[in-house]
């Protein structure tokens, strides 16, 4: 039995896409913060997946990726109707949700569709949540109909001044933390270089401030030891231990290399994939 993809949108052209997976058992228990692991084929690799959505009703799972490497431009070959070989869920370790003031949610590239999720569970705890999100351009957004649809305060930053603010994320969360009397928590998730700029702009503050390393997951169930990261000077597994960490104490400069550990074979790969979609006329 497969996993039926019952929609299929491009999100970005020939970058991203999101898909709704049938999965009703997962959907049942997936929460804020969890994740799938995901495979096309016998022959495909597993791929873990942060969940943007679920829908326990009509037993849907929501996600999105950027088509990066094999796996994902493999991925996008499926059609709507068409199946996974496998759906393996809810992995990790939830986001921890709890009623505590005003939550601010930053979101960039992919990562805004993880923090739509932990957003909205954050709304539904009674929280008074800010989401920010940002891009290059107007037209590398995401999500933002779908933030706005249950989160009134939705702030947007582009690189070129398309749309919102003329800039970064950090600046308008700059601005949110000068002006607003308390922040509970500040969430991050997106490119490290922009979670890492999020704690260096919320330290001062002593703000807790939680970010997320699924960008460094290989496996997903703590077994090949990829996703090592050093989180308060311990040695912590991002899959089994996280994905959410407390960012004021992870280490940033091992996280970037972590990054780059299998890139070569990934090139490797991807290459390999598209001379075969060639040859099939794929």
């Amino acid at each position: 039995m497969g996993y039926k993809i019952v929609k299929k949108a491009e999100l970005i052209p020939g970058q991203t896409t999101m898909m709704v997976i049938e999965a009703p058992q997962v959907a049942k228990k997936a929460k804020p913060g969890n994740f799938v692991m995901l495979r096309v084929s016998e022959t495909g690799e597993r791929i873990p997946l942060t969940i943007a959505d679920c829908d326990r009703e009509a037993g849907t799972v929501t996600i999105v990726y950027l088509v990066v490497g094999k796996t994902t431009a493999e991925m996008n070959t499926l059609k709507e109707g068409g199946e996974f070989l496998d759906v393996c869920g809810p992995l990790g370790r939830p986001t921890h949700i709890e009623k505590s003031g005003t939550v601010v949610c930053v979101g960039g590239g992919t990562g805004i569709a993880a923090m739509h999720h932990i957003a909205k569970g954050h709304v539904e705890a009674g929280n008074r949540v800010i989401a920010i999100v940002g891009a290059r351009s107007k037209n590398l957004l995401l999500f933002c109909s779908e933030l706005s649809s249950f989160c009134p305060e939705l702030r947007i930053a582009t690189d070129d001044g398309s749309e919102g603010h003329k800039g970064f994320v950090t600046e308008v969360l700059q601005e949110i933390l000068e002006t607003e009397d308390e922040i509970a928590e500040v969430v991050a998730i997106g490119p490290v270089p922009m979670m890492e700029a999020v704690c260096r702009v919320t330290l001062p503050f002593k703000v807790k401030t939680t970010v997320s390393l699924n960008s460094i997951m290989v496996d997903g169930i703590g077994m090949c030891g990829a996703c090592r990261c050093t989180v308060g000077g311990k040695t912590l597994f991002a899959c089994v231990d996280g994905p959410e960490f407390d960012g004021h104490k992870v280490d940033f400069a091992e996280l970037r290399t972590r990054l780059w550990q299998f890139r070569e074979q990934e090139e490797e790969s991807m290459e390999k994939f598209s001379q075969e979609c060639q040859c099939h006329g794929r």
